[in-house]
């Protein structure tokens, strides 16, 4: 059978347990093998003879066996071996004394211990590499790594002499290849219950035997491996031009492999590592920047005409920014071009993106073209309309908005006719805002997700507009194209902090821009942290509340769950890394916001379970600061209609305090909203955080972020919530929450449903790495645009772009 990178594991290993364990990591094949990556290697082992045993330090030794005995734990139904180990011979070569240990190992298994009892038999020469410690005065080793050593006539520890009499497979063929294989630094792999971090090395190891052509790799163990490279380069092709592998001074994808999962020092680890990092940033790159130069030859269609958009500009009852300003010039030149625009506006905040997104809108009509604004909640379409359907109908000298009930799905005036498309809608509703689309006639969209259903049709459609892009997949994107003869423009938005250098790899086939000033009128939002379990704060920040509220003004309590004994909400980014995590090779991310008990704290402690809406409404209406104030709930569990009323009657001021979910992060505004709590506020990202900060202090009064926590002062928690309360700068948040929390959390990997594909990649450190790879990219791609000369890296980009929608918006 002809082995390469696509051939599956379950043609190459018998154990199917095994191969199941493997499948659970997302091993499938060898090439999934190959790129399930260590996330360490542990430092050399020193040897040393048993004179020279430092407790709690590991070392390796030679050694011959004097005695093994198995002894039957009767109270346990198991077994104890004890094997006899001399390190004489071993120890004249040091210069030292030799000295006896014993070697112990437990097991239920009658087989496996007999299996041991024939590897340690009487007089077998081995290598021990394990931890030393003391017991009832004798130097022992616990599970010690064994390596058999062949015995020979002519083997010799200055003199020693092993008869040959046995046939039994050994390990290794000299002491001095046993002692180098088990002193060598060895990588360590995520684990499960399933399969064990040595395990997976070991099967992985019998891959890189299968594609070297050996025939045997189902009983390899991780002892075994000393296969080169050179062995199995030929099934594995390098990705990375030649002369980019030159000028970077790379290693071949086959030696970096080797050096990876069969390191021979830290330091070629660690050169493994670099290379297969460099070839994520230029296979990102290249495919970022090949979608980018495709979409340029897609066909679009110009809107040149800016007299209704200025027109609009100059009603407006305020002075534009000069970045709403600039951003809008930006966009009409796009928007002029016969090829499609391609722009991400990042805005902070109540930046005014909603101003830049009606004024782009306004020129597509103006030009006699139709535009969708599409939205995640109903909540935020409604929202959308209520507000666009104000502005614009200053532009006709008439209020569209007198007359018409909140349900009215088309608002039509000689200005511009403001249709609103969702799936709550009534039937004949509905389909009098699908009529409308599907005429042609010039107009504003504004709906949510039915916008991608295949009843709705926009054949005049020249510009589609995303808010809060991360909500959405790249197929659902992608099936606007198809409503319209030629490509529209897009303009995707969003209020979650991307710093540079991650917009750069996750957005880089679009251009970028961003609005950092804040319109005229906001104030600052004063933010504080407080102990829950300070018990006289707390009450303060309730009386503070109820000023507020008597004063008029609106109040938002958020929970992380719906009810005690439920999930958390399912927008919920609840992050609760520990210093444990961070230890054992898991890393940053997210726990299971399922979790009624959440995982340990940040000094490894048990957290108390999350709090629920249900429970926070009991609490808050049993205290006297809030005696006759009337409460309202919002979650992702409640239907449209239900979040509709509610919100209406907040913003009127028939329930002040909202208990809610992280259903509100996105989109909602109550201009008369001055106050936030967010209890477990220590439990979710910053991006989350300064989001739910910035639904308060929208209609220019004071306002005020109250953030609950019940973490430890100097807890890494604490930490992250001391950034939030020292800055309003949403690029310097998620600066600090990239770097606390890394790219995937912060940018939401799964976003479409799938895995990146970058392992290795971390756009804060290697913001040098990118750019270079994006520089060399770029001048690949002017010589050779379809990669024809570059048959692997082409295979790779492709690979890529299918399997990582969510970095190519627009590809």
């Amino acid at each position: 059978m002809s082995i390469s990178l696509d051939t599956p594991i379950s043609s190459l290993l018998a154990n199917k347990r095994r191969v199941g364990a493997l499948k659970s990591l997302g091993i499938v094949s060898i090439g999934d093998a190959l790129t399930y990556y260590p996330f360490r290697v542990t430092e050399p082992v020193p040897s040393r003879a048993l004179r020279e045993a430092r407790q709690g330090e590991s070392m390796a030794f030679a050694a011959i066996i004097r005695s093994v005995r198995v002894i039957p734990m009767n109270t346990r139904r198991g077994y104890r071996l004890e094997a006899l180990a001399d390190d004489s011979d071993f120890a004249r070569t040091r210069g030292v004394a030799g000295a006896l240990a014993r070697l112990t190992f437990f097991s239920y298994k009658k087989q496996y211990v007999d299996w041991l009892s024939m590897r340690l038999r009487d007089g077998a020469c081995i290598v021990v590499c394990g931890m030393p410690s003391e017991y009832n005065g004798q130097l022992q080793f616990t599970h010690p790594e064994i390596v058999t050593v062949a015995p020979a006539h002519d083997i010799s520890m200055s003199g020693m002499f092993i008869p040959d009499s046995s046939s039994l497979k050994y390990d290794a063929d000299t002491v001095d290849e046993g002692l180098r294989r088990v002193c060598r630094p060895r990588p360590v792999y995520h684990a499960t219950s399933r399969i064990s971090s040595e395990h997976i090395h070991e099967s992985i190891l019998g891959f890189l035997h299968a594609l070297a052509g050996e025939n045997d790799t189902s009983t390899v163990a991780s002892s075994e491996l000393t296969v080169s490279a050179a062995a199995f380069a030929p099934a594995i092709a390098d990705i990375v031009p030649e002369s980019v592998r030159e000028a970077r001074s790379l290693m071949h994808r086959a030696e970096a492999f080797a050096a990876i999962h069969n390191p021979q020092s830290t330091a070629d680890f660690a050169r493994g590592i670099e290379t297969l990092r460099y070839e994520e940033a230029f296979i990102c790159q290249t495919a970022l920047l090949q979608a980018r130069r495709d979409a340029h030859h897609a066909v679009a269609e110009p809107c040149a005409d800016t007299t209704l958009r200025d027109t609009f500009i100059s009603s407006l009852p305020f002075a534009l920014t000069h970045g709403q300003r600039e951003v809008i010039d930006d966009i009409a030149v796009d928007m002029n071009r016969n090829y499609p625009m391609q722009r991400l506006l990042q805005g902070e905040v109540g930046s005014g993106k909603t101003i830049v997104a009606l004024a782009a809108m306004l020129q597509a009509v103006g030009s006699g073209r139709q535009a969708v604004l599409v939205a995640p909640t109903q909540v935020l379409a409604e929202q959308h309309v209520t507000t666009i359907r104000a502005m614009v109908a200053r532009l006709a000298g008439t209020d569209q908005l007198d007359g018409l009930s909140d349900n009215t799905d088309v608002a039509d005036s000689s200005a511009v006719p403001v249709i609103l498309l969702t799936g709550g809608m009534k039937l004949a509703a509905r389909r009098r805002a699908l009529a409308a689309a599907a005429s042609g006639r010039p107009c504003i969209i504004v709906a949510t997700h039915a916008a991608f259903s295949k009843t709705f049709q926009a054949p005049n459609l020249a510009l589609v507009v995303i808010d809060e892009q991360h909500r959405f997949g790249v197929e659902q994107r992608e099936s606007l194209r198809a409503k319209a003869e030629k490509t529209p423009h897009l303009l995707v938005m969003t209020a979650t902090p991307i710093p540079r250098t991650a917009a750069m790899t996750w957005f880089g086939d679009l251009d970028i821009s961003w609005l950092t000033e804040l319109p005229g009128g906001r104030k600052p939002i004063r933010t504080f942290i407080v102990p829950e379990a300070d018990g006289h704060t707390m009450g303060s920040m309730f009386a503070h509340i109820r000023q507020r509220l008597d004063a008029g003004e609106r109040a938002y309590v958020v929970c992380p769950r719906i009810d005690a004994d439920e999930p958390a909400d399912n927008d919920v980014d609840v992050y609760a890394e520990s210093d444990a995590m961070r230890a054992d090779g898991r890393g940053a991310g997210n726990t299971a916001a399922g979790d009624a008990v959440a995982a340990a704290d940040d000094d490894g402690r048990q957290r108390p379970p999350l709090h629920s809406v249900s429970e926070i409404v009991a609490r808050l209406s049993s205290l006297p600061q809030f005696a006759g104030i009337s409460f309202a709930t919002l979650t992702g569990r409640d239907d449209d209609e239900t979040k509709a009323r509610v919100m209406a009657d907040f913003a009127s001021g028939k329930t002040p305090i909202l208990v809610a979910t992280t259903v509100i992060e996105v989109g909602v505004d109550v201009p008369q909203a001055s106050c936030i709590v967010i209890f477990d506020a220590d439990r979710y990202g910053l991006s989350q955080l300064h989001q739910l900060r910035g639904r308060v202090g929208r209609g220019g009064t004071d306002s005020w972020a109250f953030l609950i926590s019940r973490a430890d002062p100097d807890s890494p928690a604490a930490q992250r919530l001391s950034v939030i309360q020292g800055t309003l700068d949403g690029a310097k948040i998620a600066q600090a929450d990239l770097e606390f929390r890394g790219a995937g959390d912060v940018l939401g990997d799964a976003q479409s449903g799938g895995v990146s594909s970058l392992k290795l990649l971390r756009v804060v450190k290697d913001a040098k790495m990118i750019a270079d790879a994006r520089e060399r990219a770029a001048r690949l791609l002017d010589d050779d645009p379809t990669l024809a000369g570059q048959t692997q890296l082409a295979g790779a980009v492709l690979d890529f772009t299918r399997g990582n929608e969510t970095f190519l918006t627009s590809s």
